[in-house]
């Protein structure tokens, strides 16, 4: 999540001058928090803002195959405060001195768009399953990453301080994805796909007929 430094010198067989994006600095398994602090790439802190950014990868190819003019928008936002998020991540406590770029009113925005989404959908009374458009199941599988930053950043809070804003705004995108998931179905005239619980009654079925199987 935090950008890459370069270095000048030979780019090409051919002798031309520019920018390598390689540094070597991170051969040995360690990279580097904002402030200068190296740490082992399995780092928590690591973990958690690579999560992020995993999470920011997928709704790149979630945006790219929208071409509704307000959600490319809303997904763009997104984008970028996922990364402002990553970005304080990267940065141990007590090197930050800025206000931070995730706090209340950008979970409060990401509330008004579930609500507004929410609307235009029918009441769901059951579970559904990731699945139906590709599109649809392009933003479950965002929101299961989402699922797994939070969890990246509760783990990490247990040993350096993580604060609340950027949990809360964790937790609503993955909500606000889960919605936009049955969106993308509705809009394409899909329905979601509802999971069918076994019954007792098929177990019990498929029990005996492997009983007979077996005594055969």
């Amino acid at each position: 999540m935090t950008p890459k430094r370069v270095r000048s010198g030979s780019a090409a067989a051919g002798g031309s001058t520019g920018p390598r994006i390689y540094t070597r600095t991170g051969d040995r398994g360690e990279t580097g928090l904002i402030g200068g602090r190296r740490v082992p790439k399995d780092h928590l802190r690591v973990e958690a803002y690579g999560a992020v950014d995993e999470l920011n990868a997928h709704l790149g190819f979630v945006r790219a195959q929208i071409e509704d003019a307000e959600l490319v928008a809303l997904l763009d936002d997104i984008q970028h405060r996922l990364f402002d998020l990553g970005a304080e991540l990267a940065t141990p406590a007590g090197i930050a001195d800025s206000a931070p770029a995730i706090d209340s009113a950008e979970v409060e925005q990401l509330e008004h768009s579930i609500d507004r989404y929410q609307t235009s959908l029918p009441q769901l009374r059951e579970f559904i399953l990731p699945g139906g458009t590709s599109l649809a199941a392009a933003l479950h599988v965002a929101r299961t990453v989402c699922r797994r930053a939070e969890r990246r950043l509760v783990t990490l809070g247990r040993k350096e301080p993580v604060r609340a804003g950027l949990l809360q705004y964790l937790n609503r995108l993955s909500d606000l994805l889960f919605v936009l998931a049955r969106v993308a179905n509705s809009r394409a005239g899909r329905s979601d796909v509802v999971w069918k619980k076994r019954s007792n009654t098929e177990g019990k079925r498929e029990e005996g007929r492997g009983k007979k199987e077996h005594d055969a």
